[in-house]
This record gives C-alpha cells, structure tokens and sequence, in this order.
C-alpha cells in the first residue's frame, strides 16, 4: 500500500494517512464527510482538500471545547512538540490529574479527524489550523499569548539584542541568533526566570498581570514609565510597533506556570435538574400535561387553517406574511405574534400551508391539509412533530434584522438555518438523559450545548441582531443558543415536553430521529432520511394515542343559549357545531354559544329549523332548552322573507308594511332603495352589500338566484395546487454510509495505489515515476502488446483512461482478455470487471509489484 516505512516518522499528511488501515480512513471520511466530495483520486489530494481552509474551519467547529483548547495548546507550542510538551501546557507546571486523563481523548479525535498527525515525539497541527489558531498582531490566539521572542526580535537591531541580554545578566554575544536563544533559554528556565522577577519593582508586577491572560499587547507612550522601561529594558515587554509593545510567549507562560489556558475544560459541564424538578420525577404528570398540551397545538393548527378555508392573506412581493396578517392571525387564535408564527411555520414545514402560485397570490391550505384532518388526533400531532424536529425553518427569527438591516418576514425567505435540526435534536436528547420526569435548568443546558460546539456559539455568522433596541445594545446573540431557547419554549407548546420535562412520547419520537443524526442508521438520500423520521413518528403516535381521550359525539347544552363540549369532539359533530354555534372559551372544555347570527349562519348553509332541532336532540347529553328551542324557530321563521337578487340589487316581499318600513328607516338611506313594485324595492348597492346591511338593521334577509330560489351559503374551500413542504437546508454534506464509505476508501487506495507504485524498468530506459496526476503514455502497439502479456501472464498494470465524456483518470487493472479493439479486466479502482476500448487507453505501465 505505500505506508511508511516502519520505526520512521511521516513526513507528509499524506504519508500519514497512508499509514493508516481502512477503519481509520473510513472514521476520517465519516468526521469529515466534506472531503469526500467529489471522492479524492488518492491520498495525496485527500491530504490536500483535508488541509483546505474551508474544510479545516467547519472541521474546527464541530469539535468540543477541550479538543479545540488542545488544539489551541498545539497552535502556540513547537512545531514538532513532544506530548509531553502539550501535557504541560494543558496541565501546568503543577499538573492536573483530570486534565491528563481527558487529553489522550482529545488528541485521538484531533488525529482521527487528520488535524493533527505525527507521531507522539513528533505532534503536528496542520498548517492551516495553526493559521487560522496561532496568535498574530491582527489576531490574539484564543489562549491570549503572544508571539515567541524570536518572533517579536525578528526586526530588532543587533545593538537593541544586545542591551536587552545585558540588561537580562546574561553574556554579550556577537550572534544575534545565539542571543535570542539566550534570551529564551532564561525565559523558559523556572528558576532562573524566578530570580530575575524577584528582583522587579512591585509597579512592575502589576503590569505583568494585567497582560498574562490577554491580550497581550499594550500601548505606551513616547516617554514610558519607569515599571514599563524596566521591563522593556529586560526584553520582558518587547517592542511591536512604535507605540505598542508585547508580552512574549515565554514570559507569560511562565507567570501561568506553563498552562496555555486560564480555566482548561476537559469534562463537559452537567445539565442539571430545574430547582422546581429536584427529587423524583412524575413522569405520568408529564405526559398527561405533555398530551393536553398537543391537542391545544392540533387546535391551534385547525383554527389556524380553518381561519384561511377560503383564502388567506396576499404573499408580499418580497415573499412572507405581512406584520398586519401576522397580527390579524395572532387575534384569531389568541395568543402572541411569536406563537402564531410559530403555529404558521410549523403549517408550512407539514406541507399543510402553501402559496396559491396564482396572479393575485395568496396562503391557502393544501390538498394535504384534507388528508391530514382526517387522520386520528395522534397521527396528525406526529406529522407535526416529525415536520418541526426535521425543519431547518427558524420562526424565531421572525422580527430580527438580516445584514441589510431588513426584518425577517413568517413564511418569507431567510428563515431557514442548518443548524436548527441538529440543535435542535441534541437539546432533546440532553433532556432524555435526565431521569423521566425531570425537567432540565435552562442556563445548565446552554452551558453544555457551548462546550459541545464553543466556536459555533462564537462565529459572528452564527449571531443575530434583534429587531429591539434593547437588545440590539446588549450586541449580537449567540443564535445556537437562541435555538436552544425557542427549542425548549416550541417543545412545550408543541406537547414534546410537559413541565419542561420530555414526555414519553417525546422520547419515542427522538429514538429514530437521534440514531439518524448520530450516525447509526447514516441515511446518505432525502427519502433515507424521511423513510427514519416516518418510523419514529409512528411510535410516537402509538405511545401517544392511550395518552389522549377519545373524541366525543355529545355535547351538553345549557338554558343560557350555551353548548358545553367536555372534551375532543367527533370532526362532523365538531363541524356542523362550529357553524351552528360561536365558539366562547376554549379549554379542558369548550363552551359554545347560540347566536340569531350563528343560526343564520346555519340556515343559510342550507340547513332547515326541523334539521337543526333533530341534530342537537342527537347529540346532546341534556335536554334541550325551550330557550335555544324558540331562537331557531324565531330565526327560521324571518329567514328568507326578505329575497335579495341582483338587478343591480333588488329586495323582494309579500309584506308590503315590511318594505315600507325598510324605506322609511333612516340608516337605509345610504343603500339608494326605491320602490319598483309593491313589493320589490330596487338597490344602486351589490347584493352582498345589500345583504350585509340589511342583516345589520335587524332583518334575515335571504339571497336568491336569477331563477327566484334560495342561494344556499356554504363555504367554499379554497386549496393550492399540490404542494410539497419544504426542504431542509443541509448543513455540509450528508454523513456517508458504510457502503460509500468502503467504496470510497478502495478507490482511494486503488488511486494512490496507481500514483505511487513503482514501475518496471524497460530495456530501453530506466524506471520512471510519473508526477502525480499525470496519465501514463505509450504507443497504441506498445499498449496492445502491454496489457496482452498482462492478460498471459495474469499480471496487474497501470492505465490512463479517457472516457467519452473526456474525463481522465488513472486505473490499476489486471486484464482478463483482449480482443475486438477491448480489453476486459478485473479493476481494483472500481472493485469490478469492466471493459475498456483499447483506443481510449492513453498508455500503459507494468507494475514493479504484482497486486492481487
């Protein structure tokens, strides 16, 4: 394979990896799913695209707080530093037991994940972590030191070298070299260095402490005080510009008593107990909150929907919901704008909520949202559940500023963040680590969420600006955390949580969902990973479905003109109800009130007095009052007397004392009635108009139609075009499966494999090694009589390829036949047997090794 050669040290990353056997090669693709895209033609290319900046950042943000400290720890030691180099910088002069025992950990993940290599005698940060970490004038390195002495002497003159050694009480020397490696020779000697601070003025001290931690420069002025040209005299401060000076690496790592970080953090903090959870937990007061709660999100979703049965608001030409409507959608379901977003985008991740696409655009419910009303309570709450887990829509960006200073909109573009999903998930999964029925404390979990990603939480990409001027001076927010947040709030009104606390069916929806995104099951396509999170919702529903009462098919009506439904209603009894009655309270139980309006409402969706007395008889576990009894009677007995078409408008009635009535009524001015006949008045209003405003003084009139019938009034549903909700935004590439990632390490190793074996000598010339990437060539007679003592002799060799699409590669293949203008043979690239036209075959090389 190429690896290095036993007892000697790599001296490429490359060289490196080549060292490593399958299982490391396939955990490197795993961690960093990004180099494998495309897949790398050998090991040298992975070296490279593993040591790109790009890739060396998103490798770095994904690592925990004590890995990325070690790697910062590497970042300012030498560059070939001994472990127990790194040890001390981690553990300090003193040591520190559990600093020690965490970082052979760390620094197996940092290998694992090929930013670092070398062996132990010989660590290695690759170069571009070491940029990106390592202190610089423009950039403090994270441990706050600063640059070596060597580094802040570079431009120094001689002279100046000399004054500093002599000043230090060490012996002049004509080398300049010599001098600096004296001068941090004295620097990093304990007890030499202890002597010369001893001897330091107290003022002196003082400002050696303000810079140990960082940053590590400070400004003086032309004219330093004496403490200051003390120290500068000694090299213990060294100049970095005229009127800046620095705190070298040396010094301040001996004031810290060799650590590289003030407070090193190798064991991640706790998730502790809310103060109010503290004791045994009650986990079936958590469910039972937790279910009550989802029925509250299914009603909040219907009311939502049912509120746009005909149409919602108009899409702004920037895409979203306007301020207005978002208001408009909170008073309907009587709660907070923050909420209604919420509900809003959660319709929208489910597919239940779209864009009409029409000339005059507008939100209407989907073809979906009928299938979805017709699945049982528990069902529909798992498609809910299953859309906001795998949604990287954020409802609550709603309201902050974007980096043009402009608002995010509810269902407008923008809103999407690839790292709600996995935020979102680990905060579940944190709480399903406590004991069942406990609740986590907010700032504790926060806390380990900033260990697990700490440059996540600091990256400025990652931050936010609220469109509150309170907020907006507090500075950016760490958004992983806001997600946290709005993860904890959305759980709960979502049913996922009760009392803070992850309900059973929580967990059981978090199953599947955690091993996807932990690499168990490794879905690499959309439909893999919608075919896990679908499972997961069906357990979900199945452990929630005991939790949730049975809807009900009775009502219990009352003499105050009220209707009290216990619980759940049946969807047609819930229904015909919804049209017959105003809803009054909503709750454990929802009360319903009978209005002359809302009968009306129900006569004119073509229900008679004797079909409205027979339904509620059915379904009402009472009585049912003479009240309520004599308002559909009164109401049915005016309904329709007065007819309403269109002329322009018209109004027509046997009674003529009514219309007469109607004209000499004051507030019917505006309406332009006239009479046309003895009874029929003539409108300049539109029906609806005319309709709407006799209703308001007081009279039921009723449409009619051209033919002179009633016009029943139903509603008219109003649905897009088939929908499908919206995708996630992927954050980098899908984690590989097991499948692509042994393919993907054959033809890696087949690859290098082709650009690093040795190859046979001809009698004509010596052996030669073509430059990596470079395609083999040779005569097509020399090729033929090549590859057809290779297919004789069983014999592997090395081929460029150009296929039809003109792509080159380099292939190691041990042909089989040869014959027709084709050759068949066995491809160790591929791990298959193909056939190749001898003339797409650039040129052929035997191989010094036979490889089977």
């Amino acid at each position: 394979m190429g690896t290095t050669p036993e007892g000697s040290s790599p001296r490429t990353l490359a060289e490196a990896l080549r060292s490593r056997d399958d299982g490391e090669l396939a955990a490197l693709l795993r961690a960093r799913p990004d180099l494998l895209s495309p897949v790398p033609s050998d090991l040298s290319q992975l070296a490279t695209r593993a040591g790109t900046r790009a890739s060396v950042v998103r490798a770095l943000e994904r690592l925990d707080r004590f890995a990325l400290q070690t790697a910062e720890a590497l970042a300012v030691a030498p560059d070939l530093a001994p472990y127990d180099a790194l040890v001390a910088l981690m553990a300090g002069d003193d040591g520190d037991e559990v600093v020690e025992a965490a970082l052979p950990r760390a620094v197996a993940l940092l290998r694992t994940q090929a930013l670092v290599w070398g062996g132990d005698d010989r660590l290695r940060l690759v170069r571009t972590a070491r940029e990106l970490l390592a202190p610089s004038p423009s950039r403090p390195s994270p441990t706050g030191l600063g640059p070596t002495v060597g580094e802040s002497t570079s431009g120094m003159s001689p002279g100046r070298i000399q004054q500093i050694i002599t000043a230090a009480g060490l012996t002049t020397t004509h080398d300049p070299v010599s001098a600096v490696a004296g001068l941090t020779a004295l620097f990093t000697d304990r007890d030499r260095m202890a002597a010369l601070l001893d001897t330091a003025p107290s003022e002196a001290l003082t400002v050696l402490d303000r810079l140990v931690w960082g940053p590590p420069y400070g400004e003086v002025t032309s004219n330093p005080t004496p403490p200051v040209r003390w120290l500068r005299d000694r090299g213990l401060l060294l100049p970095a510009s005229p009127r800046t000076v620095v705190l070298p690496r040396e010094v301040a790592l001996h004031l810290r008593a060799g650590r590289a970080h003030r407070v090193p953090e190798p064991v991640p903090p706790a998730v502790r107990a809310a103060p109010s959870a503290l004791g045994e937990g009650r986990p079936q007061l958590v469910d039972a909150t937790a279910a009550g709660q989802a029925l509250t999100a299914l009603t909040a979703v219907e009311d939502l929907l049912q509120d746009w049965h005909e149409g919602g608001p108009a899409v702004l030409r920037a895409g979203g919901l306007s301020v207005r409507d978002l208001k408009r959608a909170a008073m309907a379901l009587d709660t907070t704008e923050a909420m209604a977003a919420f509900w809003l985008e959660l319709a929208y991740a489910a597919g239940l909520l779209a864009s009409d696409g029409e000339t005059d655009e507008r939100y209407a419910p989907t073809p979906a949202y009928d299938e979805w009303l017709t699945l049982p309570s528990a069902g529909r709450w798992a498609q809910l559940a299953q859309a906001w887990l795998t949604s990287t829509r954020t409802s609550g960006l709603v309201g902050s500023l974007d980096g043009k200073g402009r608002s995010y909109s509810v269902l407008g573009p923008g809103l999407d963040r690839s790292a709600t999903v996995e935020t979102r998930l680990r905060v579940l999964e944190l709480l399903a680590e406590l004991p069942e029925g406990t609740a986590a404390a907010q700032d504790t979990l926060l806390a380990r969420l900033r260990w697990e990603r700490p440059l996540q939480a600091a990256t400025a990409a990652n931050t936010i600006t609220s469109n509150n001027p309170a907020d907006r001076a507090s500075g950016p927010i760490d958004l992983r955390s806001r997600i946290a947040a709005w993860t904890l709030a959305e759980a709960e009104s979502m049913g996922v949580t009760g009392r803070g606390a992850l309900a059973s069916h929580g967990r059981a929806l978090l199953g599947a969902s955690a091993a996807e995104h932990s690499g168990a099951t490794q879905p690499t396509h959309q439909a893999e990973v919608a075919a896990v999170s679908a499972e997961a919702a069906r357990k979900a529903a199945a452990v929630l479905t005991p939790l949730l009462p049975e809807p009900l098919d009775h009502v219990l009506l009352q003499a105050d003109l009220t209707a009290v439904a216990p619980g759940p209603l049946k969807r047609p009894l819930a229904e015909t109800l919804s049209v017959l009655a105003d809803v009054e309270s909503k709750g454990g139980a929802t009360v319903y009130r009978f209005t002359p309006g809302s009968v009306r409402r129900a006569l004119d969706a073509g229900r008679s007095a004797s079909d409205l007395h027979a339904f509620l008889a059915a379904h009402s576990r009472t009585p049912v009052p003479q009240p309520l009894s004599y308002l559909i009677d009164d109401v049915a007995r005016r309904h329709g007397h007065l007819r309403v078409g269109t002329a322009s408008a018209y109004v027509r009635c046997d009674d003529e004392a009514l219309l007469d009535e109607i004209l000499a009524d004051r507030r019917s001015q505006p309406l332009g009635l006239r009479r046309i006949a003895p009874t029929v008045l003539a409108a300049q209003a539109e029906a609806p108009v005319l309709l709407d405003a006799l209703r308001t003084l007081g009279y039921a009139p009723a449409a009619e139609s051209s033919e002179g019938a009633v016009l029943i009034a139903r509603a008219h549903a109003r649905r897009t075009p088939p929908r499908t909700p919206p995708a996630p935004v992927p954050d980098g590439p899908p984690v590989p499966n097991t499948t692509l990632l042994t393919a993907a390490v054959k033809a890696i190793r087949a690859g290098d494999l082709a650009s690093t074996v040795a190859l046979k000598p001809t009698p004509s010339e010596p052996a030669q090694q073509p430059a990596s990437g470079e395609l083999p060539r040779s005569t097509p007679a020399e090729t033929l009589a090549t590859v057809q003592a290779a297919a004789m002799t069983g014999s592997v060799v090395w081929i460029g390829y150009v296929n039809a699409e003109g792509s080159a590669s380099q292939r190691v293949i041990a042909p089989v036949r040869v014959e027709g203008g084709f050759v068949t043979a066995y491809d160790h690239t591929a791990d298959e047997v193909r056939t190749y036209p001898l003339h797409r075959i650039t040129g052929v090389a035997e191989l010094a090794d036979d490889v089977s």
